[in-house]
C-alpha cells in the first residue's frame, strides 16, 4: 500500500496538496453545474475528464507506450473537439461569463475605461413597446422580443435583419404582423431602439418545459440561458404574455407588471 501511495507521490502530503485537490474539484464543480441539462457538452466533458486521469494514471505507472498514445490521442481530440463543437463551446464560455458576473463587471470595467455610457431605455420607449405588447396579446398576434443588456448579441442579429428605429407601438405590431416578412422571428431591442428582426435564437435543451409552452418559449429560453438578455414572448395561441430571464418564465398579469419588468430589465434594476 505504501508502494503504491508512493508512485502517486502521496507519502509527501501538503497544504498545497490540499489547495490543489480543492481548486481541481471547484473547477469540475463549477463546470458541471454551468452545463447542466446540456447533454452534448457534459459528456464531452466527462470523456476528457476520464482519459486524462487514465493519462495521470499510466504516466506514474511509466507505462510509457500507453503515455505516448494518451498524450497524442488528447492533443488530437482537444484540437477536434474545439473544431467541431465550437458553437457549443462558445455558448459554454459565455454562459460561464453570464453566471459567474464576470461579463457584467468586464463590461462595466471597460466602458468605465472608454467613457461608454450604457444606453437605457427611456419612459417613452417602455411605454410604447409595453402597449404594442398589449395590443398583440389582445389579437393572439405572436412575437418575440429581445431585451439586449450586456451581453453582444450580434452572432443573433446577423441571422435577420438588421437596421436602427426607434421603439414605437406601431413599428412593432407591423413588424409581428403574420403577413409581414419580417414576423417570423425575434426582435432585438438595444437601449431605446430597435436594431433588429427575423433573428433566430438558440433553443433550450431542457426537458422539463410545460407541454403548453411553444416555440417561442423554448427560443426565449435558450436565449436567457446564453446571455443576460430580456425576453417578451405573446402566445398566438392564448395571447398570454411571459417575460423571460434567465432561464425563468413570469406570466404577465397586467400592462403596469409589464411596464414595471421592461424597465427593469433593461436600467440594471433587480427585480424583487
Amino acid at each position: 500500500m505504501v508502494q503504491l501511495l508512493g508512485i502517486f507521490g502521496f507519502l509527501s502530503f501538503g497544504w498545497a496538496d490540499v489547495l490543489d485537490i480543492l481548486m481541481v474539484a471547484g473547477i469540475i464543480y463549477f463546470l458541471i453545474r454551468s452545463i447542466k441539462g446540456d447533454s452534448t457538452v457534459l459528456n464531452i466533458v466527462l470523456v476528457l475528464v476520464v482519459l486524462l486521469v487514465v493519462q495521470a494514471v499510466v504516466k506514474a505507472l511509466n507505462m510509457r507506450m500507453m503515455t505516448v498514445l494518451l498524450s497524442a490521442l488528447l492533443d488530437v481530440g482537444v484540437l477536434a473537439i474545439i473544431i467541431l463543437f465550437q458553437p457549443e463551446i462558445r455558448h459554454l464560455l459565455n454562459r460561464l461569463a453570464v453566471n459567474s458576473g464576470l461579463a457584467k463587471r468586464t463590461g462595466d470595467l471597460f466602458n468605465r475605461l472608454l467613457g461608454i455610457k450604457e444606453e437605457e431605455m427611456g419612459s417613452r420607449a417602455v411605454v410604447e413597446l409595453s402597449e404594442a405588447v398589449r395590443a398583440m396579446a389582445a389579437e393572439h398576434t405572436g412575437a418575440l422580443i429581445v431585451l439586449q443588456k450586456k451581453s453582444s448579441l450580434d452572432e443573433y442579429m446577423s441571422t435577420g435583419d438588421r437596421f436602427d428605429a426607434e421603439i414605437n407601438r406601431r413599428l412593432v405590431m407591423n413588424i409581428f404582423f403574420k403577413n409581414s416578412p419580417l414576423h417570423d422571428g425575434a426582435m432585438i431591442i438595444q437601449g431605446d431602439r430597435i436594431v433588429a428582426a427575423r433573428c433566430q435564437l438558440p433553443m433550450t435543451d431542457r426537458t422539463d418545459i410545460p407541454a403548453h409552452y411553444g416555440m417561442r418559449h423554448r427560443a426565449a429560453i435558450g436565449m436567457s440561458e446564453n446571455s443576460d438578455a430580456a425576453v417578451i414572448v405573446v402566445s398566438e395561441e392564448t395571447g398570454r404574455i411571459s417575460f423571460v430571464r434567465t432561464g425563468e418564465i413570469r406570466t404577465v398579469k397586467d400592462p403596469q407588471e409589464l411596464r414595471e419588468l421592461v424597465g427593469g430589465a433593461i436600467t440594471q434594476k433587480e427585480e424583487e
